[in-house]
C-alpha cells in the first residue's frame, strides 16, 4: 500500500471491527460505514496506527478515530480525485455552483504546474458517489508546493479565489505540514500550520517546525 496522506479517502474492509473497538458514534453506523470512505487526517501515535476522520450524513456529524492499516481495503488521494474530472458527469452539475467552477479552477491550477487535489466535500462526494453537496457547498483544495510559491503565483492564486461566487479555500501543503492560502494572503507572513503533531504559528511554513522556535 502507498504511504497514506492527510485527506487521502480509505474504504474500510471491515467497518464492523471499527464499531466493535468503541468510542464511535451512533450515526456512525454499520450501513454508513460500508458505503463512506474515512478520511486520513494530521496526527500521530508511537504505535502506527492511521488517524482518521469520519465523516457522517449531515454537516455536524464529525469524529476522529484511529485504525489499524490492516482497515485499509482501497484509497484515493485528492490528486486522484481531480485527475479522473468526475465533476463534469456528476447529474447536478449544472444546479451547483462548486461543480460549475471546478472546470475553470482545473484550467488554472494546471498553468500553474503544481501537483493539486481536491478535498473536503465534494471531494468526498465525487469518490464515493455519495451527493453530500447543497448549493452552498465550498470548493476544499489542497495543492502542495514543496518550496515557497513565488510572488507571481502567489497572486494567481488570490485572484483565482476571487473570481468565483462559490467560497474556494485552498490548503498549501508544504514537506512540514499544511497552512491556509487565505491567510497567508490576508497577513503576508504569518500563518497556523498544521502538522502531525499539532498546530505551529509559522512565518515560513517551509522552515521544520524546530527552527520555527
Amino acid at each position: 500500500m502507498k504511504a497514506l496522506q492527510p485527506h487521502d479517502l480509505i474504504w474500510l474492509r471491515d467497518p464492523a471491527a471499527l464499531l466493535a473497538a468503541g468510542n464511535v458514534p451512533d450515526w456512525a453506523d454499520a450501513e454508513w460505514l460500508a458505503q463512506a470512505p474515512v478520511v486520513v487526517r494530521r496526527d500521530r501515535d508511537a504505535t502506527a496506527r492511521i488517524p482518521i476522520g469520519i465523516r457522517g450524513r449531515e454537516r455536524a456529524q464529525r469524529h476522529a478515530a484511529w485504525i489499524d492499516a490492516a482497515q485499509c481495503a482501497s484509497v484515493v488521494s485528492p490528486e486522484e480525485i481531480a485527475n479522473a474530472g468526475f465533476w463534469r458527469l456528476h447529474p447536478r452539475r449544472d444546479t451547483l455552483p462548486a461543480l460549475r467552477a471546478l472546470d475553470h479552477v482545473a484550467t488554472r491550477l494546471g498553468l500553474l504546474g503544481y501537483r493539486w487535489g481536491i478535498t473536503g466535500a465534494v471531494g468526498f462526494a465525487l469518490a464515493s458517489g455519495i451527493d453530500v453537496l447543497h448549493a452552498g457547498s465550498d470548493i476544499d483544495l489542497v495543492m502542495h508546493a514543496a518550496v515557497p510559491i513565488p510572488e507571481r503565483d502567489l497572486s494567481a492564486l488570490a485572484s483565482l479565489i476571487d473570481a468565483h461566487d462559490v467560497r474556494l479555500d485552498i490548503q498549501i501543503a508544504t514537506p512540514f505540514g499544511a497552512f491556509a492560502l487565505r491567510e497567508r494572503l490576508r497577513t503576508q507572513g504569518r500563518v497556523l500550520v498544521k502538522t502531525d503533531t499539532g498546530p505551529v504559528l509559522s512565518n515560513d511554513p517551509w522552515l521544520t517546525p524546530c527552527q520555527h522556535c
